[in-house]
């Protein structure tokens, strides 16, 4: 099994997570530069690494199937990763970085479960073209820019509502 951990993903990682999520601090005013640098060596690490494998992964299991049933499968499965669990994991780094160790509880769980529920049209929509429409090696990408536009979707519905 081969690995897709490449420089390409490592500074893509890096910069969109951090830009999408920079925007979104600064649109909350909770911008700090800690949160800017943990964010940016997330995007840079683990993001980088686990979400291109796993999309990897996904492409592996629909490889024999038709086109139809494919397209759903992958995009049922990319929803499966970026699940609440997910959420609640960023929101917890988002948390960490910004040095507000009280709110690193379980309700972190609670809070990304109903983004997680409010927002499945629109995962189900942005995740269906990632896997079906975006070649795999620009999923990473397309996902890490979607990942951003939703950080400022959530900042500016904090705002807004």
């Amino acid at each position: 099994m081969s690995r897709r951990y490449t420089w390409a993903n490592i500074l893509r990682g890096a910069l969109i997570y951090t830009a999408g999520d920079t925007v979104a601090a600064l649109l909350l005013g909770d911008f700090l530069w800690s949160r800017l640098l943990g964010i940016s060596l997330v995007g840079a690490t683990l993001y980088a690494f686990e979400i291109p494998n796993y999309f990897n992964w996904i492409e592996r299991q629909v490889a024999t199937r038709k086109r139809g049933p494919a397209s759903l499968q992958k995009t049922l499965l990319a929803i499966l990763y970026f699940n609440p669990l997910w959420i609640a994991r960023h929101l917890f780094f988002i948390e960490l970085f910004s040095g507000h160790w009280q709110s690193l509880s379980w309700d972190l769980l609670r809070v990304a479960s109903i983004s997680f529920l409010v927002n499945i049209p629109l995962s189900l929509l942005g995740n269906y073209v990632i896997q079906n429409v975006v070649r795999l090696p620009w999923r990473f990408f397309a996902s890490a820019v979607f990942s951003a536009l939703m950080a400022i979707y959530y900042a500016l519905s904090i705002v807004f509502f």
